[in-house]
This record gives structure tokens, C-alpha cells and sequence, in this order.
């Protein structure tokens, strides 16, 4: 098989051993390139600060699709991904503390788990009631949005193949640690700029 930009040239009569061993390796070039870009993206906020979002531009990518893939990678070290699950099992797991990530990965890595299997389990055990998913000090609530912006959002994560509940999850979790990362930025340039202002005082 030959793969372009544009597609993908399959020979005639291709056997279909063939042809479903194509399909897993691509399956698998596709959830690699979710870490690749993750890793990408991390690296670059960690290194180019102020010219990272120049590379995006360039590089002809959505920011706010990166920026969920640079999460969830932020989320797993390299030494804590299971090559045998998916960029999407980790996604569902990464706003859990590091020990429930991994007690969801041994389950699923056991239990050979799809996606769909591993949120339905997560589900079941928070409706659960187990102790430290929810207490009455954390009542759920309510977020009215129009319909035309969740059918919008919809829509973004049909064109990711994520389920929508976990795109919404991942969108907002991702949103929530760009902003604290954004404001530990912005006190950590002031506090360089503090001690830079108090030496030259003291200098002076």
C-alpha cells in the first residue's frame, strides 16, 4: 500500500489478511501521532515560551487540539504509557490522581477493555457512591449552554472521534491547567522581575 497526503492507493486484490493488518497499523500510526503531537507541543511550551504558538501557526495546527493532546501527555510520563491501550484510555483516565490512572490501566490492560468499556466501568463506579468521588460538600450542578454550542461541540469532537462527554471533560480540564500554568507564568516572571529590581537597588 502506498499512502499520500490525500489518501491512501490500495493494490487490486489485495488479500484481506493484508488488508486488516493495514488497518491496525494505520489505527496505530494514528494514536502514536496523538502523543507525538503532545510531546511536540510540551516541549515547545517548555522551550520556546514566547515563540511556541508562532510554531503552531506555521505548522498549520489547531491550538486547542494540542493543547488537549499536550494534557493528557503532561498527565502520563513516557515511562507510564501502555503501548497496549490507547492515547484515548489515557485521555479518559487523566484527570484522575496518578495511583487511580494506574489502577485503571492494570484493569484495562487486564480485562483487554475498549475505550467504550473502560468510561462505562469509570461510570458505574462513581454512580457507585465510592467515598471519594463525590461528597455532600460537592453538590453537582447545572451549566445551562444554548443548543446551537453544544451542538457545535458536538461536532468537534465527532471530527476528534472522541466521545463528547470526554471531550468536554478533557476540553475543560485542559483549559483549566493552561490558565494555572498561564498564572504560575505570570508569578514567576514577576518574581524574576522583583529580585532583578531589588539587586539593581542594591547594587546602586
Amino acid at each position: 500500500m502506498l499512502t499520500t497526503r490525500v489518501g491512501l492507493q490500495i493494490p487490486a486484490g489485495i488479500g484481506y489478511d493484508e488488508w486488516e493488518r493495514a488497518g491496525h497499523q494505520l489505527v496505530g500510526v494514528l494514536d502514536s501521532s496523538c502523543w507525538w503531537l503532545g510531546d511536540w507541543l510540551k516541549y515547545g511550551k517548555d522551550h520556546y515560551t514566547d515563540r511556541y504558538q508562532r510554531g503552531i501557526r506555521a505548522a498549520g495546527l489547531s491550538y486547542q487540539t494540542l493543547r488537549n493532546y499536550a494534557w493528557v501527555s503532561r498527565r502520563f510520563d513516557l515511562s507510564r504509557r501502555r503501548p497496549a491501550l490507547s492515547f484515548q484510555h489515557h485521555a479518559e483516565l487523566a484527570s484522575l490522581p496518578a495511583g487511580d490512572q494506574e489502577l485503571w490501566l492494570d484493569r484495562a490492560e487486564q480485562r483487554q477493555w475498549t475505550t467504550k468499556q473502560l468510561r462505562g466501568a469509570l461510570r458505574d463506579t462513581r454512580q457507585g457512591g465510592r467515598p471519594a468521588a463525590r461528597t455532600p460538600a460537592e453538590p453537582s450542578r447545572r451549566l445551562e449552554v444554548p443548543g446551537s454550542r453544544v451542538q457545535w461541540w458536538h461536532r468537534a469532537a465527532q471530527q476528534q472521534g472522541v466521545d463528547f462527554e470526554q471531550w468536554v471533560m478533557a476540553t475543560l480540564d485542559s483549559a483549566a491547567a493552561s490558565a494555572l500554568e498561564d498564572q504560575a507564568e505570570r508569578a514567576d516572571r514577576a518574581e524574576r522581575a522583583d529580585r532583578a529590581e531589588h539587586k539593581e537597588a542594591v547594587s546602586a
